[in-house]
């Protein structure tokens, strides 16, 4: 028996709310930068997520031009869907944060988040995943 998701499988997974696990070359002799991270995903798209343009993860992002991103349920059955590809920022908007915000709080919570902690200086950088590798397990499948 396959543990591994269908693509429908995968994409309806993906579209659930999880907090991912993002992992990108450091260039500094040291391990990964490995830290958890809001995500956005449409069916056939990008895989989005905001962090600073320069921070240390986000000049690594822009340093190694690839990325892997963990997206994993913590309750049984165990899931977990991992994707590899490049990287690129891109320029957003505030209803793009927004979004990505009431995303994880919900409506309220997600207008709350952005208005107590404001962007004057552009700090904030939209990232986008190209999906070119994809594993994932789905230990649910041997519950039937």
């Amino acid at each position: 028996m396959s543990y591994a998701m269908s693509v429908a499988e995968r994409e309806q997974f993906l579209g659930q709310v999880h907090v991912a696990v993002l992992s990108v070359a450091s260039g500094d002799g040291r391990g990964p930068i490995t830290a958890p991270v809001w995500y956005s995903y449409q069916p056939g798209g990008p895989i989005t997520f905001i962090t600073g343009r320069e921070s240390r993860k986000g000049r690594a992002l822009q340093a190694a031009g690839r990325v892997t991103l963990l997206v994993q349920s913590e309750v049984p059955p165990y899931r977990y869907v991992s994707v590899e590809g490049p990287v690129v920022r891109a320029e957003f908007d505030l209803a793009e944060r927004l979004a990505l915000a009431r995303r994880y709080l919900g409506p309220e919570g997600g207008d709350q988040y952005v208005a107590d902690n404001p962007d004057p200086d552009g700090e904030l950088a939209l990232f986008r995943i190209e999906p070119e590798r994809w594993l994932s397990v789905d230990y649910g499948k041997d519950a039937g």
